[in-house]
């Protein structure tokens, strides 16, 4: 309770300003629209929100998944080698710089209107920077005496990986996911707002506010909040999973 209360807490105080801000008439609705005008619409809208939920869902999964499997193989390659490691930092730093607002557009005309593949290739170039760098500083930071231990004994390069490298580098690899679950869902969203299928939620939201929608609008920006939440929830999970013996030494 001590962990749910105070921001929980803080959000209903910041809903209730919010909502007397608008209503005092501090700023015009068409601005900013109160709090109820916007619940009003995400109870209008819930089917329509679910199911474009549901599409840019999709497309940051798949992302996430693809730019994952991506970064480990790249960092467990960089790992091995000084050359790759010393040549992939900065080229991933490069591909980390690229805006969406300039990638999403050039890679929707090299595919057909109705793909959904440059949304993917958008949210899986965007998770790759923090899960390679992430892990890479995980697998380069065993321990000594583990490495001499495992020298003793004579191990092989795999079964020095998947003993000591790999399950040390963990924290450092669901630290990356934790950065890259909810920049999947903005990359997949802001993706939207650049033609393609109009069913995800920056299609939506880019199509409510050209008809001055605005409380649909950010009922969709909403909609997109609880979607990028519940990926990092269930990264947090995955992690808990992953490493219960972290959980009984914080505990």
């Amino acid at each position: 309770m001590r962990r749910v209360l105070p921001p929980l807490a803080f959000g209903v105080l910041a809903l209730v300003l919010w909502e007397v801000f608008v209503t005092a008439g501090r700023v015009a609705p068409f601005i900013l629209p109160a709090p109820t005008a916007i619940w009003a619409q995400i109870v209008e809208q819930k089917q329509n929100i679910w199911n474009a939920a549901l599409a840019s869902g999709a497309n940051a999964l798949v992302g996430l998944i693809g730019g994952t499997v991506l970064a480990v193989l790249a960092a467990l390659a960089a790992s091995r080698s000084r050359f790759l490691g010393e040549v992939s930092i900065p080229f991933a730093a490069v591909v980390n710089a690229l805006p969406i607002i300039a990638l999403a557009p050039i890679l929707n005309n090299m595919f057909e209107s109705t793909s959904s593949v440059p949304r993917r290739l958008v949210t899986g170039i965007v998770v790759f920077f923090p899960v390679f760098l992430n892990l890479l500083r995980g697998l380069r930071e065993v321990d000594p005496v583990h490495q001499e231990l495992m020298r003793t004994y004579a191990a092989s390069g795999w079964t020095f990986a998947r003993k000591v490298r790999l399950p040390g580098a963990l924290p450092h690899l669901f630290t990356g996911l934790r950065q890259a679950s909810s920049l999947a869902v903005i990359a997949a969203v802001v993706a939207e707002y650049f033609g393609g299928l109009q069913d995800g939620l920056g299609a939506r939201i880019t199509s409510a506010a050209a008809f001055t929608a605005y409380p649909r609008a950010w009922a969709f920006v909403a909609g997109a909040c609880l979607l990028g939440l519940t990926f990092y929830l269930v990264t947090l999970l995955l992690e808990r999973l992953a490493m219960p013996w972290r959980q009984r030494l914080i505990s």
